[in-house]
């Protein structure tokens, strides 16, 4: 199994020449962040997860998390160790409010160093991931005494969080959940009820673990305007702030699962343990769609991850592995399969995919930092726009992609990437939820074309689009010719946005997935040529050596993701625009 390097080089570029990272430091959060220095924390931070983190990925997978006889839960060997020297390190913190202890720095910087932790090892990182959704939700609707108990122990790590909805009746519709509410005298609640598939619910990482608990008051009105968010601590606090006497919750079981087995996904159970109400009651589905929509994101980055370390391993097999002959060869010789025109078709659908998505996730990120940061409140209205409509973009675009790209890894280790000792099956196992997790691709295609696409009656898709358009406009030298199928591409999806804007109920909803792909494709298509285009003036303005190297190999990806990859998402208009019919005269039957 190969080990995992940081794509330091490519992660930079696009910050500096996609997303334009040096653009925050417009904000008054951000003056004091230099640009110029991110590489090297980008080095730091890939030195690390790829010595402390990495190489238990695969002791995760084979030990998994286990529940022992008397309720408590252990994790593989080294994760204890290796989350401790997280912690002290502070990676975890690097985008958190400094007012709590975090580094302050941009999402989208702290994002990239997430990219690095997932791909490093994703059972690992689902832990911080949780707590920095539980960091946010907490620093926008807990009150002050809450937020100064438990978010500085949260932003360091010493303290993790996690994130309780689902019930075994309900899934994705979360208003059918029963969990029970009762408020105490003392202005506590007793929460009584159980939940399920709840991520790293119990562990031995951290001294304590703060539960956000959706339930139901005894007057609470039926469905989701009827629940509450509650505050669950395993210990509750002492006045001083360490853990005291134990809550009355505990783990039942851990779910065996396909992959991500390292991580302890719970089934846990909630007996009038003590929960603190966070805001008012019964407004609990906003606040925690607050920690919904961060989650979402770092979900989509899962896709990249996953489909980068898979990338990895695959082209370091195809350039060891020996088998038929190539042109050039003496007779009998066998040539790496990376010679090979199929093989490196795969290895470049990754690659290209790959920087597409990353371009994707990191805008997403930039758009969420101007919304939040930027004083002129246009710039914040349209960037808080923008991030809203990439969100379903980057979380069910990428991890769709990242279902197929680990399979294609797998696939350029033919027969060896089927057995387990290889590892490429364990990044195609564990990705696998990533299309699950935090509202599936379906529920986030139907938020596209419901909530996202209608905004400003379509303006905002088709100023999107505009760019896209315009960025094929500008494209010179041997970019040019990918003009075409750009402008082909972008007319249409404006074509399918029409329709859909006009279409509604299940004509619309049947071409909901599809219309995602294509506009997804659309925009990633977009950003790949915005960094060839830069790509392309450096290598003119004299660059040289490896860096030429890179910066050549950048025109050859956004070559082949227009000119081989876009193309056929155009094929999936039909798809798209042709109603409910077929669907509706299919019967699901045994």
């Amino acid at each position: 199994m190969s080990d995992y390097r940081a794509p330091v080089e490519d992660m930079d570029f696009v910050l500096q020449h996609v997303v334009d990272v040096a653009s925050l430091q417009d904000h008054d959060a951000f003056a004091h962040v230099d640009t110029s220095e991110l590489v090297a924390i980008l080095d730091e931070a890939g030195r690390f997860f790829s010595e402390v983190v990495a190489p238990i990925n695969r002791i995760g997978d084979t030990q998994g998390s286990q529940r022992n006889d008397d309720g408590t839960v252990t994790t593989p060997d080294g994760f204890v160790d290796a989350y401790a020297k997280l912690v002290d390190a502070g990676w975890g913190a690097i985008a958190l409010d400094p007012e709590y202890g975090g580094g302050g720095f941009p999402w989208v910087v702290g994002l990239a160093v997430e990219e690095m932790l997932t791909a490093a090892n994703m059972g690992f990182s689902l832990c911080p991931l949780l707590t920095h959704g539980a960091v946010h939700l907490l620093i926008s609707h807990a009150d002050e005494e809450q937020r100064n108990t438990y978010i500085p122990k949260m932003v360091t790590g010493q303290w993790t969080g996690t994130m309780n909805l689902t019930e075994p009746q309900a899934g994705s519709d979360v208003g059918a959940l029963t969990t029970k509410a009762v408020r105490r005298d003392d202005g506590s609640y007793g929460i009584t009820g159980q939940k399920i598939f709840i991520t790293w619910g119990d562990h031995d990482v951290a001294e304590n673990i703060i539960h956000l608990v959706l339930a139901r008051t005894a007057d609470a009105p039926p469905g989701t305007r009827g629940i509450s968010v509650f505050i669950v601590p395993k210990y509750l606090p002492n006045d001083d702030g360490t853990p005291g006497e134990p809550n009355s919750l505990e783990c039942v079981s851990l779910e065996h699962k396909l992959g991500i087995h390292a991580s302890p996904t719970a089934v846990m159970a909630f007996d009038d343990a003590t929960g603190f109400l966070i805001g008012e009651e019964q407004t609990g589905m906003r606040s925690m769609f607050t920690m919904m929509n961060s989650a979402r994101l770092s979900v989509g980055l899962e896709g990249l991850a996953l489909a980068e370390r898979a990338y990895q391993q695959a082209i370091e097999y195809a350039n060891e592995r020996l088998q038929g002959e190539r042109p050039g060869l003496d007779k009998g010789e066998a040539a790496p399969i990376a010679e090979h025109p199929d093989v490196r078709r795969m290895l470049l659908t990754m690659k290209s995919y790959i920087e597409a998505m990353r371009c994707l996730c990191y805008l997403n990120a930039k758009a969420l930092d101007d919304g939040h940061h930027a004083a002129d409140a246009d710039r914040a209205q349209s960037a808080r726009e923008l991030g809203e409509l990439l969100t379903p973009l980057s979380k069910a675009w990428c991890t769709d992609l990242g279902n197929e790209m680990t399979s294609l890894g797998l696939q350029v280790h033919g027969g060896m990437g089927f057995i387990e000792e290889t590892g490429a099956a364990q990044h195609y196992r564990d990705i696998r939820i990533g299309a699950i997790y935090e509202g599936t691709n379906g529920i986030q295609a139907i938020d596209l074309i419901g909530r996202k696409l209608p905004m400003r009656d379509g303006a905002a898709v088709a100023e999107l689009l505009d760019d896209a358009e315009a960025q094929a406009g500008a494209l010179t030298g041997q970019l040019e010719p990918l003009a075409k199928p750009m402008v082909e591409a972008v007319a249409a999806t404006r074509e399918a946005s029409a329709w859909l804007l006009t279409n509604h109920g299940d004509a619309a909803l049947a071409g909901a997935t599809p219309y995602l792909r294509l506009l997804a494709s659309v925009v990633g298509g977009w950003l790949m040529l915005k960094g060839a285009a830069a790509a392309q003036a450096e290598l003119e303005a004299g660059a040289s050596g490896q860096r030429a190297e890179f910066l050549e190999q950048k025109l050859v990806t956004a070559t082949f993701f227009v000119e081989q990859l876009l193309p056929a998402q155009v094929g999936l208009m039909p798809s798209i625009m042709s109603g409910n019919d077929v669907l509706a005269a299919y019967h699901p039957a045994l």
